[in-house]
């Protein structure tokens, strides 16, 4: 969405493709996990009244157009992409099927997951996890708009302190809900590390996968 109220803002989305396409070139398996509130945000309006399944199924909508976004902004620098739905809407993308997916992995391509799970009730950190367990990912690495894990929220409170280590059930008992719980549980049964870091800040991605401990959060299991 960039700095517009609305939609795609064509020059973030080619930023966030070059650093995914840069890293895709070190020869890492990418996958990604796309969100739609750019577009429509399924909880705010079953909060407003709209009924909860119909609301969600919209928001899943909105994740596939911005998952076709993404692979189009992908492919214009190279890339070899799949979108693969939770949803069937197969006239503009695959079906989520995992053999699938990791065969994609497996052969080079950037795979973009989007509607979600495919369910109504479930956010897309929650599918996040759930796909990072089911192509046997190494590192969840969730873009936020924050640089990691804080105390409290830093824009209420200018003294709270940022997290570079935490473990999961330290997130969980201290409510630092960055992620829904259920997402946060998935991650931390199956034994799979997170880095939460900030989407907006240039090259931190790259930093990341290069082994940088500085940015963002790591949050595993403690062992």
């Amino acid at each position: 969405m960039g700095q517009a109220d609305y939609g795609v803002d064509p020059p973030v989305i080619k930023r966030l493709a070059e650093e995914v396409r840069d890293v895709h070139d070190l020869g890492v398996q990418v996958g990604l996990v796309v969100g739609g509130g750019n577009i429509f945000r399924g909880a705010g309006l079953a909060r407003a009244g709209m009924d909860r399944v119909t609301a969600d199924h919209m928001g899943m909508l909105a994740t596939i157009m911005n998952a076709l976004a993404m692979q189009d902004a992908l492919e214009r620098l190279g890339a070899h992409v799949r979108v693969m739905s939770g949803l069937s809407v197969n006239e503009v993308c695959e079906d989520y099927i995992r053999r699938r997916a990791i065969r994609h992995l497996e052969k080079g391509r950037i795979c973009i997951f989007a509607a979600g799970t495919g369910n109504p009730f479930f956010t897309t950190d929650t599918a996040a996890s759930l796909r990072a367990i089911e192509i046997g990912a190494e590192l969840l690495l969730k873009a936020t708009k924050v640089d990691g894990v804080y105390s409290a929220d830093p824009k209420q409170n200018p003294k709270a302190l940022r997290y570079s280590y935490l473990t999961y059930d330290q997130l969980l008992t201290e409510k630092l809900m960055v992620m829904d719980a259920t997402a946060i549980v998935l991650c931390r049964d199956n034994n799979i590390p997170m880095r939460i870091f900030d989407l907006t800040r240039a090259g931190d991605l790259m930093r990341i996968i290069l082994g940088a401990k500085d940015v963002g959060t790591l949050i595993d299991n403690g062992e």
